[in-house]
């Protein structure tokens, strides 16, 4: 029974050492990790954090149908939103939590 633990033990560390790769732990005491967004250079970074704040104030306004003044002349760019929230989503993570479930169901 303990050999089949122990095994069980190496084989979550592998796991976790394969899909875990989405966080980065900080390297200070605050205990907090970091996540990194690939953007191919600043004007791309800034771009896209104009377009989320373009896209908080159409949702906060109260007619969000009608388009802003401040962004009467930039519409929001949708798909490079998505494109980000798509980078940052953990599947590699999901993918352990599968292989965790299976591993313990047997």
């Amino acid at each position: 029974m303990k050999t089949n633990e122990i095994k069980k033990l190496e084989n979550l560390r592998k796991l976790t050492a394969k899909y875990c790769n989405i966080l980065t732990p900080s390297g200070d005491e605050t205990g907090t990790h970091t996540a990194q967004i690939k953007v191919l250079n600043y004007y791309e970074l800034g771009c896209t954090i104009t377009e989320i704040i373009k896209l908080c104030i159409v949702a906060l306004e109260q007619d969000a149908h009608q388009t802003s003044a401040t962004i009467k002349y930039s519409p929001i760019n949708v798909a490079l939103i998505l494109e980000m929230v798509l980078e940052m989503f953990p599947l590699d993570e999901f993918e352990l939590i599968t292989e965790i479930n299976e591993l313990l169901v047997e």
